[in-house]
């Protein structure tokens, strides 16, 4: 069993029994992703989840006048996911991409089958699906009512970190904006502090 202290650290926040701790670490395998490669294809059934230990991806999809456009980012320890294709085995709507070199941590579908028989995994599982279940809605709300400005502080406050590491073209597609227009936001958030 490959295991290490990264992964440890997801799931001992919860208090797994130390056997059942050790069947669930040995179900994920390391991975690798350079930058811009793959995780997740359009088209394609998505036959994983990862944990990402480091570095940062997104999702996008390409809207009807070929524009890409980022529906979510992800940073160290989120799970990084197709719900709908991962558990209904229906091709991904989006593309899951590396925005940097990534480390993550692997399973496959059937592996985290077995390991539902773990009350606390089953548990955990279903908190993490309706905590994305929110933040994607929240997301989605916020696109169509609230001003540019809020958005990103937002993203600001609860995600700095991609704030930081992203390119400024994606992150403006996430908030439903132009590049431009984001520009804008950050010169007046600038002068004002």
């Amino acid at each position: 069993m490959e295991e290490t202290n990264f992964l440890s650290t997801i799931f001992i926040e919860h208090n797994f029994k130390n056997e059942d701790l050790k069947t669930i670490l040995s179900q994920y395998q390391k991975v690798e992703f350079d930058k811009n490669d793959f995780l997740m294809t359009e088209g394609n059934s998505a036959n994983y989840y990862f944990f990402l230990e480091s570095g940062f991806a997104r999702s996008y999809v390409i809207d009807l006048d070929g524009n890409d456009i980022t529906t979510k980012f992800f940073s160290t320890k989120d799970i990084i996911i197709d719900w709908h294709s991962y558990f209904l085995k229906k091709n991904c709507i989006e593309n899951i991409q590396a925005i940097t070199a990534c480390t993550a941590w692997k399973i496959t579908f059937e592996n985290f089958m077995k390991l539902f028989k773990i009350e606390a995994f089953r548990e955990v599982g279903r908190t993490r699906l309706v905590n994305n279940y929110f933040e994607l809605k929240n997301h989605a709300v916020s696109i169509i009512s609230d001003p540019a400005k809020d958005r990103y502080l937002n993203l600001i406050k609860t995600k700095p970190d991609i704030v930081h590491n992203v390119p400024l073209k994606q992150i403006a597609t996430y908030l439903g904006i132009t590049d431009t227009s984001l520009s804008r936001i950050r010169k007046e958030i600038a002068e004002i502090k």
